[in-house]
């Protein structure tokens, strides 16, 4: 019994956090527009054009964790948790900072001369 109420209190608290966060977002968004503001603020000038290339790496580095996590825990005797949690957060931040480096090359102006 306890493990729904938890499950159900945490289901409401994420629901409630998302639905604030929207409902003020949304309330700005129509105070500014009200006032005559440019729309352009409402775009995110840092925004990702390769949105499927970082989720695809970032998943392919946390299966790189979790296999390299496993290996350790099996040939070297590792703890579990440390092995699978460090090689998941290595692996998973290694493939985040590879794709800023893919994408900072794909968005380069190249010129030819």
């Amino acid at each position: 019994m306890n493990g729904v109420l938890v499950s159900v209190a945490a289901f409401l608290g994420i629901f409630g956090i998302v639905y604030v966060f929207l409902m003020t977002r949304h309330r700005e968004r129509i105070a500014l527009i009200e006032k005559g503001a440019d729309a352009s603020i409402f775009t995110d000038r840092n925004q990702s054009y390769y949105p499927t290339l970082k989720f695809g790496m970032l998943f392919v580095g946390i299966a790189l964790g979790i296999l390299t996590g496993n290996w350790l825990d099996k040939t070297y005797d590792f703890s579990k948790g440390v092995a699978y949690l460090a090689m998941v957060f290595l692996f998973g931040g290694i493939s985040l900072i590879l794709n800023f480096l893919i994408e900072r090359n794909l968005n380069r102006p190249h010129t030819s001369d």
